[in-house]
């Protein structure tokens, strides 16, 4: 009999079997003892009041199935997907919220040990914002903007400031359909009170509320974390990294920061790196300090100072079991508690930060911006003293991958041109000749009940093989990157002709890495630049580009499906619907949702026919645009690649854009 498969992670793998041979439990073991319900897996479980919970099951369960109250089931399962949407959206916009804040702190003065690092993308933002900024201190223009930021978590009329920054047709379609959001507590108050006992019962309306809400997280919650944290800490531009189990070091203090929050861990970047601690580490017989990350965590720190990471979700009980992790701090989103006891089991100290998130049995260092550098040298002093602790079992792999991040909005209109010429034209051109058939946002968490990080892996080879430009985040950028799929060579070894060429051209890899799972956003904002910047769909919808979140596992990937649904962008999720025991929600999620904003919201298990559904909806609209019909290795002659020394040549020389070009050694 084969051996399941419970992670498509050769080091994953090798530590699985370590764990297994110790009788250790992990997420994997769980989810193989612990079926899914088959009656909540699809919709059909109803239990927002005490009269149930109600399952509505049965042959003709669809049109006979009734709940205490008369819910039917096609109510049930949209209330049940509202809900997640709402929670999902809450996750991301609290966090959101707490960098408004911070922010409103360190222009203040109040948290002294944070400043406005990247002045221009302020600049750019209170532009947006419509906020004065010529002639005025910087802090004051930071408060403005963090006011104003502040003001659309409870705004109740009108609509969110970032909805303007959607492609015209774009917002004509939200408000054609009653969906443009208001405020962002008012979309997740609203959405509860309509999923409530005896509320709002049409499916179909129960479901354009669920978009509101999403839209309220995508242009909303996710957008203002990113840009904030962007002005906070700096717009990322590529670096290198490593990635997987690797990163752990034998001979030095391995402090690890895991969850969502991107601010202690900004601080522990600069406090784990100070002489005084390294200094301190070697009195305990360490080397000095070697900082890694798992999780969205890792990505902020990455994307900005090539902080290595150790991987996404489902890694973090296998990190502590190579016994190499002196402490780990945790703060909110994706963290299992299952992790703590584990530890006991090693000497790896848990270590919770944040005021919204306790874990039983956690050391507790609760975080506070205004004492941060205060705080991160407590954390690390505790990841120092627990050195000498450190026992001798434990799967201690070696294997990492170099990978290459940093590829925020700025950079990549900035790497088709240089400081000057920087614009979309050129990616525009490349889709239009047929060099990239199309873009695939692949997102998302990693799941064990499917072989983690397999389905990633998967379709990232196909894509890119099929010409398919990567932009990823999240945990599908951690995947990607413990595979080492994310350097340029990867271009060269993988990618098909069009896009190899595309990616010599400019010296990047075919997956490009936009940040942590609310950067998502970043993915919104570069589709509206090549909707405006023409040749293409003047609006969102219609581009020949996908989402694919293959293994998500968590209610904010809901949010961020429903948010680029919503935005014109069809969407397919991996595994079973949460809705499939309803054929009516699923119509309205697919066809309905495809007619109204030309975006869908898809699930399905097999990563076969995932790509398939991708290249039809790519090809589909790249014939709806009349675009050249794509093949493989036959591009448009009208428009001319120019690769770095050919634009180094006409870099004094006022011309327009050809093609993709490279970056001028003058311009950056």
């Amino acid at each position: 009999m084969n051996k399941v498969v419970k992670s498509a992670g050769s080091s994953a793998g090798v530590i699985i079997q370590w764990a297994e041979d110790h009788k250790l439990e992990t997420c994997f073991e769980r989810a193989e003892k612990l079926k899914p319900c088959p009656i909540g897996e699809t919709g059909a479980c109803c239990k927002v009041c005490h009269m149930g919970p109600c399952r509505l099951i049965g042959k003709n369960a669809e049109e006979e199935a009734r709940g205490v109250c008369g819910a039917t089931l096609s109510t049930v399962a949209a209330r049940n997907m509202v809900r997640m949407i709402a929670a999902g959206t809450a996750a991301h916009s609290d966090h959101a919220r707490d960098m408004a804040y911070t922010l409103l702190a360190a222009s203040t003065g109040e948290a002294k040990d944070f400043m406005i690092k990247d002045v221009k993308k302020l600049y750019r933002v209170a532009d947006i914002l419509g906020i004065e900024f010529e002639g005025r201190p910087v802090n004051d223009v930071g408060k403005d903007v963090a006011n104003t930021f502040l003001q659309d978590f409870g705004r109740q009329l009108g609509e969110l400031n970032y909805c303007k920054r959607a492609p015209k047709k774009t917002q004509e379609r939200w408000k054609k359909y009653g969906i443009t959001p208001r405020g962002i507590d008012r979309e997740v108050v609203e959405a509860m009170h309509r999923t409530a006992i005896g509320v709002d019962h049409d499916p179909d309306h129960l479901l354009s509320h669920g978009l509101r809400t999403a839209l309220a997280d995508g242009w909303g919650g996710c957008m203002i974390s990113t840009d904030i944290t962007d002005i906070l800490f700096g717009t990322p531009k590529p670096i290198k990294a490593e990635a997987s189990f690797g990163i752990f070091k034998e001979d030095e203090v391995n402090l690890i920061v895991h969850g969502h929050e991107p601010t202690l861990a900004e601080i522990l970047v600069d406090v784990s790196s100070s002489q005084e601690m390294i200094d301190y580490a070697k009195t305990k017989g360490a080397k000095g300090i070697n900082l890694g990350g798992m999780c969205c965590t890792a990505n902020e720190v990455l994307m900005r100072h090539g902080i290595p990471t150790a991987g996404g979700f489902t890694n973090q009980e296998l990190g502590i079991i190579t016994g190499l992790i002196d402490a780990m701090t945790v703060d909110v989103q994706c963290i299992m508690p299952a992790i703590v006891d584990l530890s006991k089991k090693f000497h790896t100290k848990i270590i919770t930060t944040s005021p919204k998130a306790h874990i039983t049995g956690a050391v507790r260092v609760e975080y506070d911006e205004h004492h941060a550098k205060d705080i991160a040298k407590t954390i690390v002093k505790m990841a120092i003293d627990n050195y000498p602790n450190r026992k001798a079992e434990g799967s201690h792999v070696t294997e990492k991958f170099p990978l290459i991040g940093g590829f925020s909005h700025e950079y990549i209109e900035y790497m088709q041109g240089g400081r000057w010429r920087g614009s979309f034209r050129p990616l525009n051109d490349a889709i239009m000749a047929g060099r990239v058939r199309g873009v695939v946002g692949l997102a998302g968490c990693d799941n064990p009940r499917v072989p983690s990080t397999g389905l990633h892996k998967y379709l990232a080879v196909e894509l890119i093989k099929n010409d398919v430009l990567i932009v990823s985040t999240g945990c599908g950028s951690a995947a990607c990157g413990s595979a080492g799929y994310m350097t340029p060579e990867t271009a060269l070894e993988l990618a098909g002709p069009g896009l190899r060429e595309v990616c010599e051209a400019i010296g990047i890899p075919p997956i490009l890495h936009l940040g942590a799972c609310v950067d998502n956003s970043r993915i919104l904002t570069i589709a509206t630049a090549m909707a405006a910047e023409g040749g293409l769909s003047d609006e969102i919808a219609g581009m020949p580009a996908v989402g694919i979140a293959p293994e998500w596992m968590s209610e904010k990937a809901i949010a961020i499906g429903c948010y680029f649904a919503a935005s014109g962008v069809p969407v397919i999720f991996g595994g079973e619907s949460p809705v499939g025991a309803s054929s009516e929600v699923t119509k309205i999620m697919t066809e309905v949702w495809m007619e109204r904003f030309m975006g869908a919201l898809h699930f399905e298990p097999d990563p076969e026919k995932m790509l398939e559904m991708t290249l039809n909806y790519i090809d589909a609209a790249r014939e709806r645009l009349k675009l050249r019909k794509y093949e493989p290795g036959k591009f448009g002659a009208e428009r001319v690649l120019m690769d770095m020394a050919a634009r180094r040549e006409i870099k004094n020389a006022a011309v327009p854009h050809a093609g993709v070009g490279g970056i001028n050694e003058s311009e950056g």
